[in-house]
């Protein structure tokens, strides 16, 4: 971690400098008013927040959506947004209450009520989208209101409850626009964020102009934004080397990545530690052959990481060896502990103990995108090489593969992660519990005793040996399969302030921070 922290401190000295010189170059009154462009590769699933649960869509989320908390970079603990206060009423935190400020308006002028903040949660259960965010809500017993004040009722104590609702899934949305038993059609969007979308074009483009109606958290909004959508890293990449954007964020190739000058005085480049992981997901159904525990296990003990970290990702990720990764309360590596080293010979014996006939037939499903078809390739060898599983694979669209391993259509997928917040849980129950979110089917009793333990405290340190006990029973039981954990980088050009603000690692994008020199 200190030679990151490092790296960033001597990027972040060169950039002030650089700022400063960009500063004085420019003449006065002559600032650049255009719209600064950010690049990216994710997907936005769905502009209505009951339809979407991932990290493409929560990232625009933040800046045209408004939830009654938010976090300030790299905080852990949340502040009010929407909300004037919030907090538990009592000690068996089962009873959360906010008050709604009282001079807030949609961005289409219509005044925002407590009654508004219920509606936007009520119907995320009624519509109950298989790609929306209801499970990350699964003590969210009801809502009520009175006057200003919200009401949010819940099943059992759930000490993360307030970082929940700092979240795209808590976005308050307008009665009148959003129909309360199906996701909104169309391109339009009524939120009361620092940011009003102009226009959009799917898997193209996004216009957003800074809200001029916005009261919350923030002090000011910032310039205008515009987001370029690319389907493949080389096609951002290209579009990087014409000029045609000014921050290219998730994300260039990993050779250009790993091969960045941080020295150049016409680019700034942020790299940080990051949260975001990926796994492989099994379907634990029992017609599918990683219903079997020990078939899963085959695979955890082939698994050879290196090759990933250095062939495919050029060090821009780290090997992971648990479900937590590191940096958060209780990270341990039960992975490394158990399967130390790709070991053939132990993953034939398992298969063997299984009753399954070698090669096992399985299908592997991935998002469609240039990085994941060479990395599916390497994990694809590594099954194959010892003749123990025949794999067909499959890159799928991203809202297709979605819906499809939600109905459970693949054996085997891989699913990026970003942290919801910045707590543990927030790895635990939408990716292991009972119901996940990654629609794995897998379903311990045990893991949901352990998740609820861990949601009993404010203290969130008195967490850790559950939170470990936790890891070491995925571990054993392999519902998923960690890969890595990434870095996180920011390329802009150095006319572009801010740039070092926009992510802190997780899934939240403060176009608000950007501004020209």
């Amino acid at each position: 971690m200190r030679s990151v922290r490092v790296r960033i401190l001597a990027i972040l000295a060169v950039l002030v400098i650089a700022g400063v010189v960009a500063w004085q170059a420019l003449p006065s009154g002559e600032a650049k008013s255009d719209a600064i462009t950010v690049g990216t590769s994710d997907v936005v699933t769905s502009l209505d927040p009951a339809g979407a649960y991932d990290a493409g869509s929560w990232a625009i989320y933040s800046n045209i959506y408004q939830s009654l908390m938010t976090f300030k970079p790299n905080a852990v603990t949340p502040e009010p947004d929407a909300a004037e206060s919030c907090g538990f009423v009592g000690q068996k935190l089962q009873t959360y209450q906010c008050k709604l400020r009282d001079d807030l308006t949609f961005s289409n002028g219509r005044k925002i009520t407590a009654e508004d903040v219920k509606y936007s949660f009520d119907r995320i259960f009624r519509i109950k989208s298989e790609v929306g965010p209801a499970g990350l809500f699964p003590t969210l017993k009801t809502v009520t209101t009175e006057g200003r004040t919200i009401t949010f009722n819940l099943s059992g104590r759930d000490a993360t409850f307030p970082q929940k609702i700092a979240t795209g899934a808590a976005a308050i949305v307008d009665p009148t626009k959003y129909p309360g038993d199906k996701l909104r059609a169309g391109n339009q969007v009524d939120g009361s964020g620092p940011y009003v979308l102009k226009s959009y074009e799917s898997g193209n483009r996004a216009e957003l102009v800074p809200n001029l109606k916005y009261k919350g958290a923030l002090k000011k909004t910032g310039e205008a934004v515009n987001i370029r959508y690319f389907k493949t890293s080389e096609e951002l990449q290209t579009s990087w080397d014409n000029d045609e954007v000014d921050i290219a964020h998730r994300q260039l190739p990993s050779e250009t990545l790993a091969n960045l000058n941080v020295n150049d005085p016409d680019v700034r480049v942020t790299e940080a530690a990051s949260a975001e992981i990926r796994n492989i997901i099994f379907n634990s159904r029992a017609n599918s052959p990683f219903g079997e525990k020990k078939v899963r296990q085959a695979v955890a003990a082939l698994l050879d990481r290196g090759p990933l970290v250095r062939k495919v990702y050029q060090g821009t990720v780290d090997p992971l060896y648990s479900l937590i990764p590191t940096g958060y309360i209780g990270h341990s590596t039960p992975f490394f502990d158990a399967y130390p080293s790709s070991d053939p010979a132990r993953a034939k014996q398992l298969l063997e103990q299984a009753g399954a006939q070698t090669p096992v037939a399985i299908n592997f499903a991935y998002r469609e995108g240039d990085m994941y078809t060479k990395e599916t390739a390497e994990l694809r060898r590594q099954l194959e090489k010892d003749g123990l599983f025949k794999v067909s694979v499959q890159a799928v669209e991203w809202t297709t593969y979605q819906k499809e391993y939600a109905a459970g259509k693949y054996d085997m997928y891989t699913v990026g992660w970003f942290p919801d917040f910045p707590d543990p849980d927030t790895f635990s129950q939408p990716l292991v519990g009972t119901g996940n979110v990654l629609h794995s089917g897998y379903s311990s009793k045990k893991m949901d005793q352990l998740i609820a333990a861990t949601q009993q405290f404010s203290d969130r340190s008195r967490t850790s040996n559950d939170f470990k006990e936790m890891q070491a029973l995925v571990g054993e039981d392999v519902p998923l399969l960690p890969l890595w954990q990434k870095k996180d980088y920011v390329v802009a050009k150095s006319e572009v302030a801010g740039s070092q603000y926009l992510s802190d690692g997780t899934g939240t994008w403060r176009l608000w921070e950007l501004a020209w020199i």
